[in-house]
């Protein structure tokens, strides 16, 4: 799972060939620390299937996530083309539904 930042994610996640999960967390999240072992794990178990897998601290990219609507956390965002295209938002934002979310993007 690749930690990007805010001078990180127009290239790995913006410009990236095919499909990216972003986990979009902040520090003193309690639900997004609860979910990100979760996220860690998929990561793992869908390596190399087509789908990139990166995270994102919100604490320390603002402005970012201002500017790509993330309001509430934790928030789990599929992008393609440099755009987001289907998102999992606070209680939605569970293993199960992650996981199942995952599966409509892997090859």
């Amino acid at each position: 799972m690749l930690e990007v930042t805010k001078d990180t994610f127009e290239a790995e996640v913006k410009n990236a060939e095919g499909p990216v999960l972003v986990d979009f967390f902040g520090d003193g999240c309690v639900p997004c620390a609860a979910l990100m072992p979760h996220v860690h794990a998929f990561a793992e178990k869908y390596a190399g299937k087509g789908l990139k897998f990166c995270c994102l601290n919100t604490t320390k990219a603002r402005r970012l996530a201002i500017s790509l609507k993330i309001m509430g956390l934790p928030v789990i965002a599929i992008f393609k083309d440099g755009e987001i295209i289907e998102s999992l938002v606070k209680e939605d934002a569970t293993p199960e539904n992650v996981e199942a979310l995952i599966q409509k993007y892997i090859a």
